[in-house]
């Protein structure tokens, strides 16, 4: 058989295509902002991750021209090698610092954050013990280890407890959970699962790419949300959402990073960050700590959505963070709802299986701190119309 066979019976996308209803790639003509030009138009950006709105801030933007200036394009070679600069120790210190952890390790994506963590870390005979909703950067850092990948129940304790007693005794374990999930917004039960942790003998790693800038004190995340910075040893993070730029980050102990910089292939192998997105990301940093006022807003604003959306009727999901889903059951009511938005000037973004149940389809919105109370009423008022007009 053809290797190539399967692509030649792949049509879902050209059906979609022909029905009108493909939801996929459209072209900015803007920057990432809360209103945006999208295939020639104008649409309220309600799908972004650009959650402080920094990828606009004129400090940021500046701080990655100056660096594209003086440094050029790109490093040319890995940190291993010949690609570490100096801004990229000044940003591993200055995360570790904000982390509140003794070290800071910079891969060049955050999906590359997670395979290079989690293989590096769970060796042959360890078990990674996974929430089932977790980022599927996660689920591939599993298959990349040489160690066994078990699953709880979302959010289940019981389920968690469950896979912690099967695992033999001796054997290294590390939990790993998402602390805001990306599709539901909702928040790891990370009190339970430290506990959980403490009793079987397990290390616990948080993925914060949808927490960091978003939630704990002065936007430090889910492990300061819940005031366990001290029993979460591995945070993961990513510069493509709060801050504003492209790459990824581990913070944890010194030791721990020590192993990793010189154990984690996908470290060792892959070219370093280029300047202008290390130097966008130090910035971007630098203005949450000077501003941590931002996060409030940012949570604000999504309260006043939550309501604003209950209040019109329309069916979103429970949600504690800036991300809120709107039940669409069907994929085929999922693709007409994020057209019928996507034509009246609202960008949203249909989720689909596998990243659902089937029956489970939803439409995700995300929110910015820099969006206005008057831009979300229009928004929400298109949204309640396409929703009511059946």
């Amino acid at each position: 058989m053809d290797i190539f066979s399967k692509c030649s019976t792949f049509t879902l996308a050209r059906e979609c295509r022909e029905r009108g209803v493909y939801p996929y790639f459209h072209a900015l003509g803007s920057r990432q902002d809360t209103v945006v030009t999208m295939d020639g138009a104008r649409r309220i950006m309600l799908g972004s991750n650009n959650y402080l709105g920094l990828t606009i801030h004129p400090q940021v933007v500046a701080a990655a021209v100056d660096a594209l200036s003086r440094l050029g394009t790109g490093c040319s070679g890995s940190r291993f090698l010949n690609g570490t600069l100096t801004m990229h120790l000044e940003l591993e210190s200055e995360l570790a610092a904000f982390l509140r952890k003794g070290g800071c390790v910079t891969f060049s994506t955050g999906f590359q954050s997670n395979l290079g963590i989690i293989s590096a870390l769970v060796g042959r005979g360890d078990y990674v013990v996974c929430d089932r909703e977790n980022h599927a950067s996660i689920y591939d850092g599993c298959r990349l280890s040489q160690g066994h990948m078990l699953r709880y129940r979302h959010s289940d304790m019981d389920s968690l407890e469950e896979k912690l007693k099967s695992v033999p005794q001796g054997a290294g374990i590390l939990i790993v959970t998402d602390g805001v999930f990306s599709m539901g917004g909702d928040i790891a039960r990370l009190p339970e699962i430290c506990a959980l942790a403490g009793r079987y003998g397990a290390r616990v790693m948080v993925d914060d790419a949808h927490g960091l800038g978003v939630i704990g004190e002065g936007g430090r995340g889910t492990a300061s949300h819940f005031g366990l910075e001290d029993r979460v040893d591995v945070i993961m993070g990513t510069f493509s959402k709060s801050l504003a730029s492209l790459g990824g980050f581990m913070a944890a102990s010194e030791e721990v990073c020590e192993y990793v910089r010189h154990n984690s292939r996908p470290f060792i192998f892959s070219a370093s960050i280029p300047p202008a997105s290390c130097a966008a990301a130090l910035a971007a940093l630098r203005q949450l700590e000077l501003h941590p006022e931002l996060p409030l807003r940012l949570l604000a604003l999504a309260d006043y959505a939550r309501a604003g959306l209950r209040r019109r009727g329309v069916p979103i999901c429970d949600s504690a963070a800036p991300i809120i889903p709107i039940r669409t059951q069907s994929v085929e009511n999922t693709l007409l709802k994020a057209k019928q938005l996507y034509e009246r000037g609202v960008y949203v973004n249909p989720v689909l299986p596998p990243a659902v149940a089937p029956g489970g389809c939803l439409l995700r919105t995300s929110y910015m701190a820099t969006h206005t109370e008057e831009l979300l009423d229009e928004a929400m008022d298109i949204i309640a119309e396409v929703f009511h007009d059946e």
